[in-house]
């Protein structure tokens, strides 16, 4: 229940426009320091998981990995989603809330 929570505020933070996704505008809302949470999916690639945990490491911004891309996507409401940026900070403390249950 507290996952789908998690996906609940996911979805909220995209239609209030705070959220960005895809690999490319998730890498630049890190490195300019407006990401407060990035998502990765699980079934993204070794690469791809990487890259992000060492940016984020290097940024200091949390980085969860959850779900696959599919629900990812879904929960956005969009196609399939390996990495998405949560920009606002209320958002981002909610979710990380519902994500360490």
């Amino acid at each position: 229940m507290k996952l789908n929570k998690a996906l609940s505020l996911i979805s909220l933070a995209t239609k209030a426009g705070k959220t960005a996704s895809g690999e490319f505008c998730t890498e630049k809302e890190v490195k300019l320091g407006k990401a407060e949470l990035v998502i990765v999916a699980e079934d993204a690639s070794d690469n791809t998981k990487q890259k992000f945990k060492n940016m984020c490491e290097f940024y200091e911004v949390p980085i969860y990995f959850y779900g696959d891309k599919d629900t990812l996507g879904h929960a956005m409401g969009k196609e399939f989603r390996a990495s998405l940026a949560v920009t606002d900070h209320g958002f981002a403390k909610g979710i990380i809330k519902h994500l360490d249950a």
